[in-house]
């Protein structure tokens, strides 16, 4: 061997040291690989942030020693699953009132459909049993349905049989693992292809969920319809259904601000704002549009933006707040991140948002102290509370469900502060403690949560994956993983579409709970460009991921039988 090589070798060796004695500067090398890498668009699409997990897989690959400790893999799946809690939990219960529930039972008769055909595989493939549950736990991506098993096996087995039993598991885990998450994001993007869905146009449609991110718009409308004369503000909406806001009024020459008792007289010029939609009926139903902009006279009514950030009004429905009466002060809209809201008086108030505020002119700097209006004060998490809530999360994820048999399971770490989360974000807030975090931090919670656990994950399975992937049978166990996968989401994707109709943004959100998988959430996100997805993710996970826990150890106890 040549003097050149053997450096190389002994630079290649040292190298693999140092990542392996550093694991800090192993995981933001993989994370800074994978994710400049997951932007790039192969065939019109891209990995996103999923490639953080291939990049993994990759360099675990390379060396048992490159993986990283598994509390970095933990950390990241509790901050993601939390967060997306806390966003969702609002969203969750009013798709649950929604139609929920229908689509918590199709996830179910498709896992059940799903364990069907993983006992069937194990049975033409001659597969162990404890083999074919970490199949199942693989394919349906799901770490604490792994643990369940290995947990069950240490219960049945004997204790010379139980420590070889218990690598079985894992290593179809392994194996599954990945394709579980790629024949997810390929499942989705065949039938965004085959059935080409228009998510501008479900988001529209799907606005009371709070994920559309529709523009808004605001006209000037002439009364001229003698029928809707002498009606108040409040008649009106409550009359036509609009889901609009009445801003300003001029009537015979004198501005004001419209509140829902303002009766409307013809002639009267009414400042109106809402989507394209909904103002062509108020157009059609009130007169006529005019050039005139209300806006432009602010010499006793003004305008501006306004940060939220005063503790006392944040989780509070503007109802609550009592502005038009406290301070002759209207809120128009509320920009959360990227999304512009229509304020109305369900309305609830988060760290973060920035409101739009019409108001008397000398009253403009009461309306900013009461709201706020520090950014500072925004780019902080009360830590307090985002601490209080995982703690109560992860506590619930310890305790023990009895099951018939006198077996039982846990919630685990991402069960338990998924649960509290989703009610801790629809409560908002509890007396004085603020449950929810500004916009901009949890979506940067978010996405580090999900760096990290890709990262862990995917250099953990790494040696394992592709030495049991060489190994005799290893292609046989991959293959079987990739069509439980396949097929599983085919189902899911057909009946959800054909039969029940589902917005897609909202079918590929389940479809990513289903897997309790976060990779494939972010990609369906990525795809949709709103939050729909993590809606129908929060809505189906919970029981998702209990039903996996246990039909992956009813697949140990079948097959042993």
């Amino acid at each position: 061997m040549s003097l050149p090589v053997v450096m190389l070798l002994i630079m290649w060796n040292d190298f693999v040291a140092l990542l392996a004695a550093n694991p800090l500067l192993l995981l933001f090398l993989v994370a800074g690989i994978g994710y400049p890498l997951g932007a790039v668009r192969i065939g019109g699409t891209s990995l996103g942030v999923a490639a953080v997990l291939f990049v993994g897989l990759a360099v675990g690959a390379i060396d048992p020693v490159l993986k990283l400790p598994e509390l970095v893999m933990q950390l990241g799946l509790v901050l993601f699953v939390y967060t997306i809690g806390l966003s969702s939990g609002p969203g969750f219960f009013r798709a649950m009132r929604r139609g929920g529930l229908r689509d918590v039972a199709l996830v179910l008769v498709t896992l059940l459909l799903a364990a069907g055909l993983v006992v069937a595989t194990a049975l033409v493939l001659r597969l162990p049993a404890a083999q074919s549950a970490g199949l199942f736990a693989g394919s349906l991506t799901n770490t604490p349905a792994l643990a369940g098993v290995v947990e069950q096996i240490g219960r049945l087995a004997s204790p010379e049989l139980r420590e070889r039993m218990a690598i079985e598991p894992i290593i179809g885990y392994s194996i599954a693992y990945p394709m579980g998450v790629l024949g997810m994001i390929v499942a989705i993007q065949l039938a965004q292809r085959a059935w080409k869905p228009d998510y501008a146009a479900e988001a529209r449609k799907l606005r009371d969920l709070g994920a559309s991110g529709e523009e808004l718009l605001s006209c000037t409308v002439r009364v001229e319809n003698l029928d809707v004369v002498g009606m108040t503000v409040q008649d009106l909406i409550a009359r036509f259904g609009w889901r609009v806001v009445f801003s300003r009024i001029r009537h015979a020459e004198e501005l004001g601000l419209v509140s829902g008792g303002t009766r409307i007289a013809a002639g009267d010029l009414l400042m109106v704002i809402g989507v394209r939609d909904d103002l062509d009926a108020v157009v059609a139903a009130l007169g006529t549009a005019v050039d005139e902009q209300l806006a432009l006279d602010r010499t006793v009514i003004d305008f501006r933006r306004i940060f939220v950030s005063n503790p006392a009004v944040l989780g509070r429905r503007l109802d609550e707040l009592g502005l038009q009466t406290r301070f002759g002060a209207l809120i128009t809209r509320v920009r959360r991140g990227d999304i512009e809201l229509l304020a109305t008086g369900a309305t609830v108030l988060e760290p973060g948002d920035r409101v739009r505020v019409v108001a008397l002119r000398d009253r403009m700097r009461e309306v900013s102290e009461f709201l706020g209006d520090s950014y500072r004060a925004l780019s902080e998490i009360d830590v307090l509370t985002f601490s209080a809530g995982l703690v109560f999360g992860l506590l619930l994820g310890t305790v023990p469900i009895p099951l018939p048999g006198g077996a039982s399971f846990r919630l685990g770490i991402a069960g338990g502060p998924l649960l509290v989360a989703l009610v801790l974000g629809a409560l908002e807030r509890s007396g004085r403690l603020v449950w929810s975090v500004p916009y901009s931090a949890n979506l940067t919670l978010r996405q580090f949560g999900m760096v990290l656990f890709l990262a862990g994950v995917g250099t953990r399975a790494g040696y394992a994956f592709v030495s049991t992937l060489l190994s005799s049978g290893g292609m046989a166990l991959f293959f079987a993983g990739a069509v439980v996968t396949a097929v599983t989401a085919f189902i899911l994707l057909w009946i959800g579409h054909r039969v029940f109709k589902t917005p897609m943004s909202l079918l590929i959100g389940m479809l990513a709970g289903l897997q309790t998988n976060p990779a494939v959430l972010s990609f369906a996100s990525d795809q949709t460009g709103n939050d729909l997805p993590a809606l129908a993710y929060a809505t189906v996970y919970p029981v998702a991921m209990v039903a996996k826990i246990l039909l992956a150890q009813a697949v140990l106890l079948l097959l042993s039988a």
